[in-house]
């Protein structure tokens, strides 16, 4: 099916500062595909580091030019900050055909996390994604294996299509911001069928080699991902432009399994530690997750103590993260990524799909500033800009 043609738009409005983005979301008039830079209003936010000083000297010189003067250079939002030091917005379950005909128009949204769910059972042939249907899939991916086959192609496809359509969209957008994308494994992994740590590994190196954002690329240097992510080690979010970070959390199905003693977050792990152990990290393709909040850290769950250093990604309901006796704050100062879902569940809740746009960006602005969240992700797929929207963390 062929991309329906751009509809013209009225005149773009006149900003005092106007970023172009490298990409734009496809369903945007052209007026919509230009974006002021935020400015930083709500209280609590300070300047993270001397790069987010210099992004805003830049916006300032560049509202001083003369009229019709181009822009010096073209800049994504958030581009001089620290990638843990930043915070994006996230679309929960962006493979749902309601939500994006086309799992291409996920990643054409700005969003800074699109999520997942994958099944790995013995009633399919292969990784499935779906959200409730163990048997198969059902989903907005195509298999497009390069880019002029994007939006053309018949969806519900498995695992490895949708990471062909990653990869085919990142062919068309070099440069592209850096996203993740955040798996549930619904059921698990499932080694004996072929489905386990080292088989998810070589499915995403083999669909997406080079755009991926590894654990071993974080770790150089460092003897394990925590230490490399107390040091400072991630990357500007300018330096990881064109790549994916790939994000697995336990699934709801395996966290109500009572046979099941061994979750995606601890198997995972301890692939990442037999890995390292063996100087193979950089075969890794994938950063588990610690799911669910708790007060202090959260690794403390693992009775395995080698198996907490390789956990630098935590992420659970927005509320929980609210709680007085969790300190956010901490995960900010280590410079661990916080993804907090449901976002809109936060009092005063708001609309989990339709707020306003200003009630979407308070709530963006509140997670990112009082709470330290790197990914505030809710199911907000009707606004583009706030999806695209990028703010300092803390």
């Amino acid at each position: 099916m062929a991309a329906p043609p751009s509809r013209p738009g009225p005149p773009p409005a006149v900003f005092p500062c106007v970023i172009q983005l490298p990409y734009a979301p496809r369903h945007l008039p052209p007026h919509g595909r230009r974006l002021e830079l935020e400015g930083q209003k709500s209280r609590g936010f300070r300047e993270r580091t001397a790069t987010a000083v210099a992004l805003a000297l830049a916006v300032a010189l560049c509202g001083a030019a003369p009229a019709g003067a181009a822009p010096a250079r073209t800049a994504a939002p958030g581009e001089g900050l620290p990638f843990a030091g930043s915070t994006g917005v996230g679309v929960h379950n962006a493979y749902e055909k309601a939500k994006y005909p086309y799992f291409a128009d996920a990643l054409d949204s700005g969003a800074a996390m699109l999520e997942l769910d994958v099944w790995s059972n013995f009633f399919g042939s292969s990784w499935r994604v779906s959200h409730s249907n163990p048997l198969g899939s059902d989903n907005n991916c195509e298999n497009a294996t390069a880019p002029a086959q994007l939006r053309t192609k018949s969806r519900n496809q498995n695992l490895a299509g949708c990471l062909a359509d990653l990869r085919s969209w990142h062919d068309a957008h070099p440069g592209h911001r850096p996203v993740i994308i955040k798996m549930e494994l619904k059921d698990g992994f499932a080694a004996h069928l072929g489905r386990g740590p080292a088989d998810l590994d070589a499915l995403l190196t083999a669909r997406l080699g080079d755009a991926l954002y590894r654990p071993g690329d974080l770790a150089s240097g460092h003897p394990d991902l925590d230490s490399a992510a107390r040091a400072g080690a991630w990357p500007s979010r300018s330096a990881l432009a064109g790549r994916f970070l790939i994000e697995l959390i336990p699934g709801t199905v395996e966290e109500g399994n009572p046979a099941d003693s061994l979750w995606t977050d601890r198997e995972y792990a301890t692939h990442l530690r037999a890995l390292a152990a063996a100087g193979g990290l950089g075969q890794a393709a994938a950063f588990p997750a610690v799911h669910r909040a708790e007060a202090g850290d959260p690794r403390a769950r693992y009775a395995d103590a080698s198996l907490r250093p390789w956990f630098v990604v935590f992420g659970g309901d927005a509320n929980a993260y609210t709680a007085p006796d969790v300190d956010t704050g901490w995960y900010d100062r280590n410079h661990y990524l916080l993804i907090a879902t449901d976002a809109q569940s936060v009092a005063p809740a708001i609309d989990g799909t339709s707020p306003t746009e200003a009630q979407a960006r308070e709530r963006v602005a509140l997670l990112a500033g009082r709470y330290h969240a790197s990914v505030v992700s809710a199911d907000w797929h009707p606004l583009p800009a706030v999806l695209a929207s990028v703010l300092p963390r803390g």
